[in-house]
């Protein structure tokens, strides 16, 4: 399935949001996710199916100075 992901265009065989996050490396509940401009709390990425053509955002928290 084709996804764009944080604005890139990606394959890839994940079925779930949480199917995606491991395999991109994200693993707990430290970042954030949306599907399609819809916040997905860590809590539900596990039911969250994804489709072909879907936009994911995956946020992760930076310290500035």
């Amino acid at each position: 399935m084709k996804l764009i992901v944080n604005g890139q265009a990606l394959e890839t065989q994940a079925k779930t949001l949480s199917d995606l996050a491991a395999e991109l490396g994200y693993a707990g509940n430290w970042f954030a996710t949306a599907v399609n401009s819809e916040f997905v709390p860590g809590t539900e990425r596990r039911e969250t199916r994804l489709s072909d053509g879907d936009r994911v955002e995956i946020l992760t928290p930076r310290q500035g100075g």
